[in-house]
């Protein structure tokens, strides 16, 4: 089911390799600043961090586009659906975080314009089928950061995705309650690789 069209399509791949067609004005305001590793602006960071920042930025707007039809279908109750608003809302600063990074050295961040969106038939067609994509998504999120931790090479971008790691396990245990399970999982997440990542999001992205 595709959601967002968009008039400049990018591959996976080439928003991995160069960021996005967004207009970066938008977000060089002053709530990015906050966000931005100290001295990046002056410094010159390691592709391997941008390519990090890049990945997240998609993450992030996949994430993003997953809330707002989750709340629009309207499958949930009012504290779940609250849960899902603040949810969203988180999702939001993790993008503005990722895409700070790039903005800081000259890059433009991918916007959800960028992206046409797909997700399996049905996906938003009951409480159940979002919670399901919603464990998907949000584990491989939380993987993604996990694995950050050690693949960035800017200190200050390590805790930053272990914060964002620790948030994204809490919206995870929301979906995962949803279908029954525990809210508290394991007692050491494992870590994806950048690779692995972005395969994943392959099948949400074009």
């Amino acid at each position: 089911m595709a959601a967002t069209p968009s008039s400049a399509r990018l591959s996976r791949t080439e928003l991995l390799a160069r960021g996005g067609k967004g207009v970066a004005l938008l977000l060089a305001g002053s709530t990015l600043g906050e966000f931005v590793p100290e001295a990046s602006a002056a410094d010159k960071l390691p592709d391997a961090d941008l390519a990090y920042a890049r990945l997240f930025v998609t993450v992030e707007l996949v994430a993003l586009d997953f809330y707002r039809q989750a709340i629009a279908a309207r499958h949930f109750g009012a504290r779940a659906s609250e849960e899902l608003r603040r949810a969203n809302a988180d999702e939001h600063q993790h993008y503005e975080s990722a895409a700070a990074i790039l903005v800081s050295q000259a890059q433009v961040p991918a916007t959800a314009a960028d992206i046409d969106f797909s997700y399996p038939s049905g996906s938003f067609a009951s409480r159940g089928s979002i919670a399901k994509l919603g464990v998907q998504l949000e584990s491989t999120a939380l993987g993604a950061y996990l694995g950050a931790v050690e693949g960035f090479q800017t200190d200050a971008l390590k805790q930053r995705a272990a914060r964002a790691a620790a948030s994204e396990s809490q919206h995870l245990s929301v979906f995962a309650a949803e279908l029954g399970g525990r809210r508290i999982g394991a007692a050491f997440p494992r870590p994806l690789t950048i690779d692995r990542v972005s395969g994943v999001l392959d099948k949400f992205t074009s």
